[in-house]
């Protein structure tokens, strides 16, 4: 455990070198592949201080980062550097999230879940005659 540590304080220290931003997001874990990270970039869904960017973007602390992960927005400030991809509780050190992501994507994830108990999924796919009524009954309203 004692290398764990000690990587986790170089990684904090490491604030000087110079880092891609599709490296970054790779290394923080936002994105599992270096690829993915910089199509992400590149469709317009990572914005670094309110900007579009490109994927060789030099990211420095204090930079505050919008992106998209799936249906959800985050919104963080950069803290610290790292070429190589961490572990999540050490890649968390890396950045702070903003309390109004927080607060965002809890509230979006409140709203994904009422949203499956008013519009459940049917296990299976519907039959001739269930696909019948369902015509039939839409045709009525």
């Amino acid at each position: 455990m004692p290398h764990s540590s000690g990587a986790a304080k170089s990684v904090q220290d490491n604030t000087t070198a110079i880092l891609r931003l599709d490296k970054w997001l790779w290394a923080c874990r936002f994105y599992k592949t270096r690829a993915l990270a910089k199509d992400m970039i590149e469709g317009g869904k990572v914005q670094y201080n309110g900007q579009r960017c490109k994927a060789s973007r030099t990211v420095e602390v204090g930079a505050t980062i919008k992106l998209t992960q799936g249906t959800d927005e985050r919104t963080v400030v950069v803290k610290g550097l790292s070429e190589q991809r961490l572990a999540a509780p050490l890649a968390q050190k890396l950045y702070d999230e903003t309390e109004e992501s927080v607060v965002q994507r809890a509230e979006r994830a409140e709203l994904r879940k009422m949203n499956l108990l008013f519009a459940p999924h049917p296990e299976t796919k519907p039959d001739k005659k269930m696909r019948r009524q369902l015509l039939l009954l839409k045709s009525q309203q």
